[in-house]
């Protein structure tokens, strides 16, 4: 099997700010480039990055944990990282993190200087982050299982497993081990079977 193609990553000068736009999936592959990109912006700009996310196919944690600390790298330099522009796949996970409100510079200006508590909820956040991080091998085989077993697409196999999540009230990750048991001959549970099958229906009647 060829590996998927990495993102496309554009970095612009645009005045005194930095234009960064991505094109493909950022997951775990992805942040190594990612990284780079942002970084080469901020170090190339004088007062931040503009982040263009309109055309990102995929979006997961281990993209977002970089863009918290790049963000938190222009804070201390006296910078902001914005979010110009975001596709579906990125606002479902700014919405379900609690995290877009840290990526907007409603007046347009840099901070100058980062606030203490800021940069202390920012740095707890990441921590997070990276420890979901340590699930993320048994997500991913769990969204490899749901493609297979329903032909459904990467991102619509992440709705299955968001939507199940929820409805279940179960931890994504707990949900994801479950279904990998499944696969590997156990029985799976009632209820989360039942929400697996009801958040498959739902994510196809949403799907275009």
């Amino acid at each position: 099997m060829r590996a998927a193609p990495g993102p496309v990553i554009d970095v612009r000068p645009e005045g005194d700010r930095a234009v960064v736009r991505v094109r493909g999936d950022l997951d775990l592959h992805a942040t190594r480039p990612l990284e780079r990109g942002l970084r080469t912006a901020l170090v190339s700009s004088v007062h931040g990055v503009d982040l263009d996310l309109s055309e990102v196919g995929f979006c997961d944690c281990a993209a977002l944990n970089i863009l918290l600390a790049a963000r938190q790298r222009a804070l201390m330099e006296g910078k902001t990282l914005d979010l110009t522009a975001t596709a579906p796949t990125v606002d479902r996970v700014l919405d379900l993190t609690g995290t877009r409100s840290l990526f907007a510079d409603p007046d347009g200006t840099a901070e100058q200087g980062a606030d203490e508590e800021d940069l202390r909820e920012l740095r707890v956040e990441v921590v997070q982050l990276r420890r979901a991080m340590q699930t993320r091998p048994v997500i991913d085989l769990a969204r490899g299982i749901l493609m297979a077993s329903f032909g459904l697409g990467s991102e619509e196999a992440w709705r299955v497993l968001v939507t199940a999540s929820q409805h279940a009230n179960t931890k994504l990750h707990h949900l994801a081990q479950d279904i990998v048991s499944t696969a590997e001959g156990g029985e799976p549970r009632e209820q989360i079977r039942e929400q697996l099958a009801a958040a498959v229906a739902r994510v196809r009647a949403e799907s275009p």
